[in-house]
C-alpha cells in the first residue's frame, strides 16, 4: 500500500472515531434531558424510523434510539425497547435485546414489569413476543424461569414454541409438570431449516415439542443444568 493510502485511511479511521465519540455525546445529552420530552422524541423518532425506504436507515435509527433508551430509567422506556424489539429488522431487534439485556442485569424488576404488560397488551402475532423468552435465557435471576412459564399460556402457538426452547436452555426441573400438560396441543409451528433433520416435514405441534423437551429435561442431572 503507497504511503498516501495508508496515510488517507488513517485520516479516515480518525474521523470514523471522532463521529463515534461525538455521537455518544449527544445520544448522553438527549438521555439527561426532561424524561417524559426525550420519550416523547424518541417514540416520534421510531415512527419516523419505520417510514423510511431504506432498510440501513431504518435500522441505524432504530439501534440509536434503543441506545439512548437503554439509559432512561422507567416503564415507558422498557415498554418503548419491546416495541422495537418487535420490529421486521432483525438487526433492530438485535439492538434493542442487547439493550434490553443490559438493563436486565441493573434493573431486572423494570423488564420483568414491563414483559408482564407485553403479554398481557401487545397483539399476539408481535414479534417481540417471540424473542422475549430467548432474551429472558441470558438473564441470570431467580424470577425468570416464572416468567417464562407465563407464555405456556399465550394463545400464539409460535409464542409458546419459543418459551418451549427457552425452558429446555434454561435446564430447570420444574418446567416439566408444565410441559406435560402441553402435550395435547395439536396446534402446528413451522420449523426453522436446520431443525427439519433434512426430512420433509415442515412443521411439528406444540405437543411434539413440549414431549420432546420434557424427555430432554428429564434426562439432565444435576450437572447438566445451568
Amino acid at each position: 500500500m503507497a504511503l498516501s493510502q495508508k496515510a488517507a485511511i488513517q485520516t479516515v479511521l480518525a474521523e470514523l472515531f471522532q463521529a463515534q465519540r461525538n455521537a455518544r455525546k449527544l445520544a448522553d445529552e438527549m438521555a439527561a434531558g426532561p424524561q417524559d420530552v426525550v420519550l416523547s422524541v424518541l417514540i416520534d423518532g421510531i415512527g419516523s424510523a419505520r417510514a423510511r425506504h431504506q432498510e440501513d436507515e431504518r435500522v441505524l435509527e432504530l439501534e440509536s434510539i434503543a441506545q439512548i433508551l437503554g439509559q432512561l430509567p422507567g416503564p415507558r422506556a422498557v415498554d418503548t425497547l419491546i416495541d422495537i424489539l418487535g420490529s421486521d429488522e432483525s438487526a433492530a431487534r438485535h439492538a434493542a435485546g442487547l439493550v434490553l439485556e443490559e438493563v436486565a442485569y441493573e434493573r431486572f424488576k423494570e423488564v420483568a414489569l414491563g414483559i408482564e404488560r407485553a403479554l398481557d397488551s401487545l397483539a399476539p402475532d408481535h414479534l417481540a413476543l417471540t424473542e422475549l423468552p430467548y432474551l429472558l435465557v441470558e438473564i441470570p435471576e431467580p424470577g425468570v424461569l416464572k416468567l417464562v412459564h407465563r407464555f405456556f399460556d399465550h394463545p400464539n402457538e409460535e409464542v409458546v414454541a419459543a418459551a418451549i426452547e427457552a425452558s429446555v436452555e434454561l435446564g430447570d426441573p420444574a418446567s416439566i409438570q408444565k410441559l406435560a400438560r402441553l402435550e395435547k396441543d395439536t396446534r402446528l409451528v413451522e420449523l426453522d431449516e436446520e431443525d427439519r433433520d433434512d426430512g420433509p416435514e415442515g412443521s411439528v405441534t406444540i405437543g411434539e415439542l413440549a414431549k420432546e423437551a420434557r424427555l430432554m429435561l428429564e434426562t439432565l442431572g444435576p450437572e447438566d443444568r445451568p
